[in-house]
């Protein structure tokens, strides 16, 4: 055991010594450094390659503070095409089998971005539109004002069919309706904006808070490793630490790392118990009506009723019910008795209980929370 333990403690240090840091260099080189496969979900912010010809003002000649660093610069697109397909192929080693990767970009880039991720295997689950509430216009009057942005998540390839994502938890939080693919949400603003002792935004592109927080709700569990190739002021690490959620980051500019780490230090994890994800029915063991039998929660012989008792069918030894001549599965006479093609067995039938009637679907849970408990 004494081996075990050591083995399991080496282990341990060598996870800390690259989780929940900021790496600095070059994003491909670093990426290369990092374990296979190691990495539950990747939030990639590229440059967008912009390709601003000169500076852009405001009609009462203000200067506009644009993207004009040079890391956002490329030579021509076949420039930017290689350079996307080399850190796409780095962050398909570290990904997990069942991971996922979210890309974010402008019409710039986002369309370039997403060949080139079709083309190395990445499988596209869904394109996700922010909407900004509050976008910056068109000065010149020449185009639609550009109001949001796009986000690619996709799966490391198509076979990959376990990857996380919290349906039913969205579902709700969402008014029990579908979360749909176009987010609302403004653009980073106010106390959030981090900015230098001149004033000035330290970080041009820097992401809200609330957009990284709808993400890793969405495809992330507590305890998950979420990875940013392109970390720049920390949303994503800030982010992760507050929910619960380990952090890579790679930034190679060191002003941005500077801020991005006294700005994570800061950040207050939330509660274990608030961080709880609402399970889908999905994640839930499978339960059949025989198990009912097996644990002695059901007896053969009793008598199961539709909610208005119109129909009364007997539980058998083998897990069937019967109606006279009728026989099958809970599913299968519910939908006879009622003429349909289908029907929910667990919540049509229904047993005696203190003088009234108790769906057995109550029964179902009963034993799934024996066998949760059996599993910890």
């Amino acid at each position: 055991m004494s081996a075990l333990r050591a083995v399991a403690d080496q282990s341990h240090q060598q996870k800390a010594e690259w989780l929940d840091r900021i790496h600095k260099g070059d994003c491909v080189s670093t990426l290369e450094k990092l374990p296979e496969k190691s990495v539950d979900v990747i939030f990639a912010d590229p440059p967008y390659n912009l390709q601003l010809n000169g500076d852009l003002h405001r009609p009462d000649q203000s200067k506009v503070d644009a993207v004009d660093d040079e890391w956002d610069q490329f030579d021509s697109f076949a420039a930017y095409d290689a350079f996307t397909r080399a850190w796409l192929l780095a962050a398909r080693r570290v990904l997990k089998p069942n991971g996922t990767i979210w890309v974010i970009g402008s019409y710039h880039n986002i369309f370039r971005v997403g060949a080139s991720m079709q083309d190395l295997g990445f499988w596209i689950l869904n394109d996700v539109v922010w909407r900004k509430t509050n976008p910056m216009p068109n000065f010149r009057g020449r185009r639609f004002q550009n109001a949001h942005e796009t986000m690619i998540w996709a799966s490391r390839d198509q076979a990959s069919k376990g990857y996380t994502f919290n349906y039913d938890a969205l579902k709700a939080a969402n008014d029990d309706v579908q979360m749909r693919s176009d987010w609302l949400f403004p653009i980073c603003t106010g106390a959030e904006r981090l900015k230098d002792e001149n004033g000035d935004k330290i970080h041009p592109t820097q992401k809200p808070e609330a957009l990284l927080a709808r993400i890793m709700m969405a495809s992330t569990k507590p305890g998950d490793v979420v990875l940013d190739p392109f970390f720049g002021s920390g949303t994503t690490g800030a982010v992760a630490k507050r929910l619960g959620r380990h952090f890579v980051g790679i930034e190679r500019e060191q002003a941005y790392i500077d801020a991005a780490n006294e700005r994570i230090a800061a950040v207050k994890p939330l509660d274990r118990a608030d961080l709880a994800v609402l399970p889908g029915k999905r994640a839930e063991p499978r339960v059949a009506f025989v198990n009912l039998i097996d644990n002695g929660i059901m007896k053969a012989g009793t008598t199961l009723y539709d909610a208005k008792k119109r129909w009364a069918a007997k539980v058998r030894a083998d897990g069937t019910l019967a109606i006279g001549e009728l026989a099958g599965s809970i599913h299968r006479v519910g939908a006879q008795v009622q003429g349909l093609e289908a029907c929910n067995g667990w919540t049509f039938w229904h047993y005696e209980r203190n003088g009234g009637l108790t769906q057995i679907d109550e029964l179902r849970r009963i034993v799934r929370l024996g066998m949760e408990r059996a599993g910890a």
